[in-house]
């Protein structure tokens, strides 16, 4: 398999754990423990991730000599999420009172989606490049980053699904949102981006760095300070760690 088609395959991966989220959503009246599991497990991936395998890659591209370019496209992969994140319905807790839920509804218009869609483009965008350089690395962020995104998917499935009460209507948007990261791969392939210079694949790595950290600091380190689910949470995060390690191996 070449690494244009696993950065497809990444890519579509992705949105497949936004379906799962929703599909827990709409058919599982207790997701709590899912939800804190799951973010444990993404906790523990993304950093065992970001320390052991895509910090020494991207200094192995760059080095110390672009240090600055490091420093300003990590913050621009942060900035970009954070950005976004203002227009995606907030999903830190485990249930949203009547007074939330009323609040949330006016993200759950045409802003919502768009910001939800371009968040995962530019995810997908780059979790494509990763693959163009290191086939397992890509994977491996794709398998953390997903399990972030079915709590993501659960929460947006569910807002929807109030807002409307139409299931039918929910399922057709919750798939247009989960197929955008394959559309961001499918823009870089369209790029025929078949080889990047090192200095290149250390910018878009950066990115992808900022994002992750994006991630973890923002919403899954906070909602892993605060479970009332602390046993699942941090099995979660050990099971993590141990699938990244032994991936590796692999």
């Amino acid at each position: 398999m070449t690494s244009n088609q696993v950065g497809l395959l990444t890519t579509f991966l992705l949105g497949i754990f936004i379906l799962i989220g929703a599909g827990i959503s709409l058919l599982v009246n207790k997701k709590n423990k899912i939800i804190d599991f799951s973010m444990g497990l993404a906790f523990g991936v993304i950093v065992t991730l970001i320390i052991v395998d895509l910090l020494p890659e991207i200094f192995e591209g760059l080095g110390l000599k672009y240090l600055p370019l490091f420093i300003i496209f990590t913050a621009v992969g942060f900035y970009i999420l954070k950005l976004l994140d203002n227009y995606i319905p907030d999903h830190h807790e485990h249930h949203m009172n009547k007074s939330e839920n009323n609040a949330n509804l006016t993200h759950i218009g045409i802003m919502t989606t768009l910001a939800v869609i371009l968040h995962n483009i530019i995810e997908g965008m780059a979790v494509y490049s990763t693959a163009l350089s290191d086939s397992s690395l890509a994977v491996s962020i794709a398998i953390g980053v997903g399990f972030h995104n079915i709590p993501l998917g659960m929460v947006i499935a569910s807002s929807l699904y109030h807002s409307n009460k139409k299931q039918g209507k929910t399922l057709l948007s919750i798939l247009l949102v989960s197929i955008s990261t394959f559309c961001g791969g499918l823009i870089m392939y369209s790029f025929k981006f078949m080889t990047v210079n090192d200095i290149v694949l250390g910018i878009l790595l950066s990115v992808t760095l900022g994002m992750l950290l994006f991630i973890v600091l923002d919403e899954l380190y906070p909602r892993i300070k605060d479970t009332k689910q602390k046993k699942i949470t941090y099995s979660g995060v050990g099971l993590g760690v141990i699938l990244l390690v032994i991936s590796m191996f692999i």
